[in-house]
């Protein structure tokens, strides 16, 4: 079990701000996460479709699609963010 994290745009699309999600069978990298949830279809599908504006985290730290995933950790969903 893993648990999701979603903010900003992300959080208002999915009506949701976390949720503890089992990984799936040979689900090991955040890009399989991705997928999962990219699965359920409808706003998921379009938020979270490969080659979209938005970043991801693992354990509080910034990641990219081959990310190992694993029980217990935590990964957070975002949108890009600009500074300024």
């Amino acid at each position: 079990m893993i648990t999701l994290l979603y903010f900003a745009r992300l959080r208002e699309t999915f009506g949701v701000a976390s949720e503890q999600l089992m990984l799936p069978a040979g689900a090991a990298t955040l890009e399989s996460v991705r997928a999962t949830l990219a699965a359920r279809g409808g706003v998921w599908a379009h938020e979270l479709a490969a080659g979209r504006a938005f970043r991801a985290a693992v354990n509080q730290a910034v990641a990219s699609a081959d990310t190992t995933v694993k029980a217990g950790d935590e990964v957070a969903f975002f949108p890009p963010v600009t500074g300024g």
